[in-house]
This record gives C-alpha cells, sequence and structure tokens, in this order.
C-alpha cells in the first residue's frame, strides 16, 4: 500500500512541476506581449493580431495552468502534511502573489484590448521580473527549506 502513495505523490508532483513551467512561461510571455501590443499602432491589423495572441496564451497556457498548479500543489501539501510547516507558508504566499499578479495580467490585457494604454513599456519591462523573483523565493523554500 505505500508503494502505491508513493508512486501517486510521485506523479502528482511531476504533473505539478511540469505545470508549474507552462504557467510560469506564461507569465514571462504575457507582458512581453503587452510591451510589443503596446508599440503597434492603435486600431491596426498589428495591434489586432497582439490582441488575438494575448486572447490565446491567456485561454490556452495561463489559466488552465494555473487551476492545474493549485489542484495538484494542494493534493501534494495535503499528501505530506506541509500546511503547518514554516517554509511552505512562505511559498504560499509567494503562490498567493503570482496568483494575484495572474489575475492583474488578465485585467490589464482586457484593457489593453480596449484601447487602454495605463503604463509604458519600460513598466510593463519591469513588471516582467516578478515572476522571476516569485519563482527564486519558491524554489529556495521548496528545496532548502530554511525554516
Amino acid at each position: 500500500m505505500d508503494w502505491i502513495l508513493a508512486m501517486t505523490y510521485l506523479w502528482l508532483k511531476a504533473g505539478h512541476i511540469i505545470f508549474v513551467i507552462f504557467w510560469m512561461a506564461g507569465l514571462f510571455m504575457l507582458p512581453r506581449y503587452f510591451v510589443y501590443h503596446q508599440e503597434s499602432e492603435a486600431g491596426s491589423a498589428e495591434e489586432a493580431r497582439w490582441i488575438d495572441r494575448e486572447a490565446k496564451l491567456r485561454k490556452i497556457i495561463l489559466n488552465p495552468a494555473l487551476i492545474v498548479v493549485w489542484v495538484l500543489g494542494l493534493a501534494l501539501a495535503h499528501s505530506i502534511g506541509t500546511f503547518t510547516q514554516g517554509w511552505f507558508h512562505l511559498k504560499l504566499a509567494a503562490v498567493l502573489g503570482l496568483t494575484f499578479y495572474h489575475m492583474w495580467l488578465m485585467r490589464y490585457a482586457k484593457a489593453l484590448a480596449s484601447g487602454e494604454r495605463r503604463l509604458t513599456g519600460k513598466q510593463l519591462r519591469l513588471l516582467n521580473e516578478v515572476p522571476g523573483l516569485a519563482a527564486a523565493v519558491i524554489v529556495i523554500m521548496v528545496v532548502v527549506k530554511p525554516f
């Protein structure tokens, strides 16, 4: 019976890592798309292509990956009882932060598609660093478990 639980854990872990990679790739790509979108002429065919690309990235990669990451991540945490460990609390806070960042990106994409260009390309390039910083915190917490 123990080997079944061990194999289930390994499959959950593998799936979680795979979908984290998909999610992170999307979180890095979408703000870059926004930069190119904002640099295109308003109302142009190029802008329409960027709106379409952004929508596909959100619907095909980002949103499904977010859901699977959360489901598998919570299943993993439950299976090994990490909810009471300090490192997990910081990891969870970082994942919540990334989730709020994800939601902000979704709202900004819709605003950008409707013609609102609230941020500069430089600001969007800086925002593109958020997932990398969060990923560093998350990986350190999971691998090193400092507390």
